[in-house]
């Protein structure tokens, strides 16, 4: 949460429209739009002559084969994806680059990472026990997002000339290329209903022990860890509402009642819990625990085969609700457009703001906080652990995200917002750390997406007997909930409660450094590389022109328990 007061400043505007527009073969009348964009909106079809009449001239040749033709022999798995791309870079001129770059973190014995670079723009890093592997790799993971991109501007491909299509670049394909879209397809698919049926058998039990809190279960959102023996939820939260109260001294209050955060929190418990395991000098504890030490960082793990998912019951408010025709992929038409809708945004009082808006007072309220959506953000770079978390473990990212929104026609908005804001960023990172591109989709809703008036959040995390219901408003446990902590009614999830359970861990974990911190705050400051890589990713996202992140008063954490 964070103190509504000054000035939201920065660059906007100027970064999107150079990344955007760089693609297009450069004509006086798009130089002037990207420099300066139009006072009135003009109409999309104006637009389209302009691209239809820039990208024909931009050809000095008549291509032997269309670019069609190669993505449907590359679908077809006649061809693989890293022949696709320098197929497609050779014909439509753009410029492409398969850059070595760092391994992410989780990832046990020695890898090779690439990532693919077109026009400046980086996608996914793919991984492999050999370079030419993680190329490989790296290629079938950039094509899901620059295709749907090119196939939005074939009407203006250029013709093919009739003559026998281009020799592949001399890459052998490997099993795993064949049919390499169709695959990729089943396995979601098949992954996305495993994933579904978990949340939903999971929040009908819940429900059903309690049916007077159901209401509130159109806002769910869940965390969902996947082994060798299934999925199983391992943290549930609901809510839409930011607390009335200001800044806590106390740590007692929970100022952010928003569903993804509830849920988030409830994970952290979850992680606490294992790591109490792991460290528990009982051997049969230990090995039920999902960490394992890590001879790399000399943190601990996930063990080798678990990997955690996300299902939001609603589509994320902030930069993901953005318009579909909103792109930050090459060869982008409306890049001037993007200002206030893919920046940063300030949620307050149930309602989300750019951070570039006028209409948002700041002095208005005294206490706000990121969107969901920036939060997403922040935590597929920074890690789902937090700062405290990372005194222990590595970094946790989510590898799927869900949306369930029967609302919501595309994911293109949580794509654009949540990995391409930061692609590139993963070089300038601390160790370990990394942007973790997760794949995101549609499925059908576990819930009726609607709040009904509902201001409770419940939040649950595997092995706790009873759900905890905190009113939003208030940011306390409710008197009528089945679970409550003691008299004073503080949540569960508030932060002295996290810090109670950090030093527990610090305790079995011998960790005096740590039990000898002053108070949250300092805790927190420790954290070094997690601090450091927050830092990274504010001021990037503050020079690619999204705006900046608001500071939280630090007298909020100086409490200690």
């Amino acid at each position: 949460m964070f103190p509504a007061r000054g000035s939201c400043g920065g660059s906007r505007g100027a970064s999107f429209t150079k990344m955007l527009m760089k693609n297009a073969p450069p004509t006086s009348g798009l130089s002037d739009s990207r420099t300066h964009p139009p006072a009135l909106n003009p109409s999309e079809d104006h637009f389209d002559q302009k691209v239809k009449s820039t990208f024909k001239r931009g050809y000095a040749f008549k291509p032997s084969v269309s670019p069609q033709f190669l993505i449907d022999k590359y679908t077809e798995g006649e061809t693989n994806a890293v022949s696709l791309l320098y197929q497609l870079a050779s014909i439509l001129q753009f410029h492409l680059e398969m850059k070595e770059t760092v391994t992410t973190g989780n990832v046990p014995g020695l890898y090779f990472a690439f990532c693919v670079v077109i026009d400046g723009v980086e996608y996914t890093t793919g991984m492999g026990i050999t370079k030419k592997g993680a190329r490989l790799k790296a290629a079938q993971l950039a094509l899901p997002d620059l295709l749907p991109t090119l196939q939005s501007l074939k009407s203006f491909f250029p013709e093919a000339s009739d003559v026998p299509p281009p020799l592949p670049v001399k890459e052998e394909p490997s099993i795993s290329d064949m049919q390499p879209c169709k695959a990729i397809q089943e396995r979601t698919s098949s992954v996305n209903l495993q994933i579904l049926h978990a949340v939903r058998d999971q929040l009908t039990k819940l429900m059903n022990s309690h049916p007077e809190f159901s209401p509130c279960a159109g806002t769910t959102a869940a965390f969902i860890i996947q082994t060798s023996s299934g999925y199983e939820v391992v943290a549930l939260g609901t809510g839409s509402l930011n607390t009335k109260e200001g800044a806590s001294s106390s740590g007692r209050i929970v100022h952010d009642s928003h569903a993804l955060v509830n849920a988030r929190r409830s994970l952290m418990r979850f992680l606490y819990r294992h790591l109490l395991m792991f460290f528990n000098k009982t051997a049969k504890l230990t090995e039920k625990s999902v960490f394992q030490q890590s001879s790399s960082s000399g943190l601990l793990s996930l063990k080798s085969g678990i990997t955690l998912h996300l299902y939001v019951n609603q589509l994320p408010k902030g930069a993901s609700q953005i318009q579909t025709t909103l792109r930050l992929n090459p060869r982008s038409i409306l890049a001037w457009q993007v200002n206030n809708e893919i920046s940063l945004h300030l949620s307050v009082e149930g309602k989300v703001f750019s951070v570039f808006s006028s209409a948002f007072d700041h002095s208005a309220s005294t206490v706000v906080s990121m969107s969901a959506t920036d939060k997403l953000t922040q935590w597929q770079v920074l890690g789902y652990q937090g700062a405290l978390l990372s005194h222990f473990i590595e970094p946790i990212y989510v590898q799927n995200i869900l949306i369930g929104d029967v609302g919501c026609s595309d994911v293109h908005g949580v794509k654009t917002s949540v990995s391409q804001r930061v692609e590139g960023i993963t070089p300038q990172l601390p160790m370990f750390y990394c942007m973790m591109r997760p794949h995101i989709s549609l499925v059908p809703a576990v819930a009726t997406n609607t709040t009904d008036g509902c201001h409770y959040g419940i939040n649950w995390s595997e092995g706790d007997s009873f759900l905890e219901v905190v009113d939003g408003l208030e940011g306390k446990t409710i008197e009528e909930s089945p679970f409550k902590s003691g008299p004073a009614l503080a949540s569960r999830l508030c932060k002295a409660a996290m810090l109670h359970r950090f030093k527990l861990v610090a305790k079995d974990a011998q960790r005096q450094d740590l039990l000898a911190t002053s108070s949250y705050g300092e805790a927190k400051r420790m954290a070094t590389p997690y601090q450091e890589a927050k830092k990274v990713l504010r001021a990037y996202l503050l020079q690619q022109g999204f705006g900046p992140w608001l500071v939280k008063r630090s007298a909020s954490d100086d409490f200690n328990v």
